[in-house]
């Protein structure tokens, strides 16, 4: 099943009840869905990623990981990935991992 991306800026708003986690490499925020089907979006802060090709290197990254753990993501929780300078010196296959321990936290 293809996710849709949140794409309206007052759908990336979060309560601080939401759940958190923050892993090295990024944070992932989830909170329930508006709808049924559930939704994830990407953050690249221009602050923190000055050149356009930095920020979608970033997403690009997220996406792919995405893409590879989706099977544990909850069908009721809207998603937030925020991409932290250091994700652009990791591998796939870490990023992939870690990935899928910060989806497992929200399942417990």
């Amino acid at each position: 099943m293809k996710r849709k991306t949140i794409r309206n800026y007052k759908d990336f708003a979060t309560t601080p009840d939401d759940p958190v986690v923050h892993d090295f490499y990024f944070i992932v925020k989830a909170k329930r869905a508006v709808k049924k089907d559930s939704r994830y979006g990407l953050v690249a802060a221009k602050k923190i990623f000055k050149l356009a090709t930095l920020r979608n290197r970033a997403k690009r990254l997220l996406r792919d990981w995405i893409a590879y753990n989706e099977h544990l993501m909850k069908p009721d929780m809207d998603y937030i990935f925020i991409a932290r300078p250091t994700i652009l010196n990791c591998s796939r296959e870490e990023g992939r991992k870690n990935l899928a321990n910060a989806l497992k936290k929200f399942s417990k």
